[in-house]
């Protein structure tokens, strides 16, 4: 027979004055508050009484039943493996074809693909302010010949492709469809993701380039082009891994990223979709971190809190519109480049939290990151990790193995209604838009990351061979090295396909892309029909900052 709450209560009175007060005479525990990486409280021990209210079938429930607590499959990895992505692109699109092909061949099962920084920002290689940048932190992309190359020998049909792309990611879509059309793939053979959460880039990354306004009329394009003709693309990542990245918190990691999601559920009803139409298309992007619980709760909060939003406040009928499907990196700024071996336990011990939190799919940062792009040995390393934890550690047997932790199930419901008290904020403001207009996200992260840094240099928070264990530090010798010949080939590869192309279709189909983005049209025939022009990435980019101009952060940040 279940004790009953007043006689767990009084054994737990009983084991702390028998137990507890004479172990903390003999000597105290190592501080006097443990918290999580958001300031979340953890007790000594957890029992029944944490869960007090608690409804088994309203909060938790079966994996693959509302409210998707426990997974959005009702089998989870027992039916089938999350995606191993290993996220890669460096120089040119030759370079990067070789390292994706030599992925495949070694067990990754999806294609992630890496830009440079002219290539997220709308500029062509030849550009001035592309200078120095080309290839050295993703792949360049330009024109339709650069995406062939990138491409050649993947089976589109059958491989599934997330680009980390969001500013310049209707261009980018378009000539991934061209390439495909060209190859005689039907877009609805078509799997994968664009990125595509211009809303993180403002509040933490940087790339964007034109306003939020004007950046959400084109996602809301992409949105409605795809539902039609891409039926089986994610058309967004919704990514708090960026937000972490800059030092948020797990709760505001949550937070800002679903009060984003909210705002492009809005603005895409604001342009006419039905909430059923798009919705089964949205996916997320998180950040895996080192708090080992925490990061396990928040996965499971997510699930729960889109769930609930996406019934309650939008009123989606459809099952799938409630599903939060998520894809998850580990955490790049846990990475040290003393000790780059301690790294591999990192990345192993946050990958195995978000496949006990039910992740879809996964890339695992390789060791020497923190002094370069990974070399191809590491690379492997990475890949490798996700396949010791997918079939050799047999935690994928069951599913959500932890669920009804007494600890696991509070810290959840904390974190879901912290996460709360940030929308409603949010909510109050205007929602996510004007939040970032005022500054507002920003500066938490900026207060966040600033209390974590405090707290290394005090040595409150170990970093393991950083702040402490010092000892034995010995550089890597196989660091990957850009070779900068690599920008002086893209800059005169993008300049011969202007001079060979049919300038009278190139400047025609230039001209319906300014027009497009003035007369509020469709964006997205026109970007794919500038493309078959071989007009550049950068022609095209410009095109539409003629018309939306572009962004400048509020002076107060």
């Amino acid at each position: 027979m279940a004790n009953d709450e007043r006689t767990i209560a009084a054994a737990r009175t009983q084991w702390e004055q028998k137990r507890v007060a004479p172990a903390l005479k003999r000597g105290p525990e190592r501080r006097e508050l443990f918290t999580t990486s958001s300031g979340i409280a953890v007790k000594r021990e957890y029992d029944p009484g944490d869960l007090n209210g608690f409804n088994f079938l309203d909060d938790l429930g079966f994996p693959g039943d509302y409210p998707f607590t426990r997974g959005v499959q009702p089998t989870m990895y027992r039916g089938r493996l999350w995606t191993m992505r290993q996220y890669a692109g460096f120089g040119d699109a030759e370079e990067s074809n070789r390292r994706y092909r030599y992925l495949f061949d070694n067990g990754q099962t999806g294609l992630s693909v890496a830009f440079d920084l002219p290539t997220q920002m709308g500029r062509d290689p030849d550009h001035q302010l592309a200078r120095g940048e080309v290839g050295r932190v993703g792949v360049s992309i330009a024109s339709l010949e650069d995406m062939e190359t990138l491409l050649a020998g993947l089976p589109l049909d059958r491989i599934s492709a997330s680009m980390t792309i969001n500013a310049t990611a209707s261009i980018l879509l378009a000539l991934y469809l061209a390439v495909a059309q060209k190859r005689g793939v039907g877009w609805d053979k078509l799997n994968g993701t664009i990125q595509n959460d211009i809303l993180k880039e403002y509040v933490a990354r940087g790339t964007y380039i034109y306003p939020p306004r004007g950046s959400m009329r084109i996602i809301t394009d992409i949105f409605a082009f795809a539902s039609r003709e891409v039926p089986n693309w994610n058309t967004i990542s919704i990514s708090g891994y960026h937000i972490r990245e800059a030092g948020s918190t797990a709760v505001q990691e949550l937070a800002f990223t679903l009060a984003d999601g909210i705002a492009y559920v809005e603005a895409a009803l604001k342009a006419g979709l039905k909430i059923d139409e798009f919705a089964s298309r949205l996916s997320f992007f998180f950040n895996v971190h080192n708090n080992f619980f925490e990061e396990i709760a928040k996965f499971r909060a997510a699930r729960r809190l889109w769930a609930r939003i996406m019934k309650e406040r939008f009123k989606a009928a459809d099952e799938r519109s409630m599903m939060m499907r998520f894809h998850a990196q580990t955490a790049g700024s846990t990475l040290t480049a003393q000790q780059v071996d301690n790294n591999v336990v990192r990345v192993t011990l946050q990958a195995l939290a978000a496949v006990l939190g039910g992740a879809q799919s996964l890339h695992t940062n390789s060791k020497d990151e923190a002094l370069a792009l990974p070399s191809e040995n590491s690379a492997l390393l990475a890949l490798r990790t996700q396949q010791l934890i997918a079939y050799e550690s047999e935690v994928t047997d069951t599913v959500d193995p932890l669920g009804g932790s007494y600890y696991l199930e509070t810290l959840t419901n904390e974190l879901e209604q912290r996460t709360r008290e940030y929308l409603n904020r949010i909510d109050d403001m205007g929602g996510a838009v004007a939040a970032i207009e005022r500054g507002f996200m920003q500066r938490e992260i900026h207060n966040a990351a600033f209390a974590y840094q405090r707290e290394i240099e005090s040595k409150e928070r170990i970093i393991v061979g950083v702040n402490s264990f010092t000892a034995g530090y010995e550089p890597p010798g196989d660091i990957l090295k850009v070779n900068p010949a690599i920008e002086q080939k893209q800059r005169s590869r993008v300049t011969r396909v202007r001079a060979e192309r049919d300038q009278l279709a190139a400047q025609n189909s230039l001209a319906a892309v300014e027009q497009a983005a003035r007369d509020g049209c469709n964006l997205m025939p026109p970007i794919i029909d500038a493309v078959r022009a071989w007009v550049t990435l950068g022609e095209i980019a410009d095109a539409m900052r003629r018309v939306f101009g572009e962004y400048q952060p509020p002076n107060e940040l």
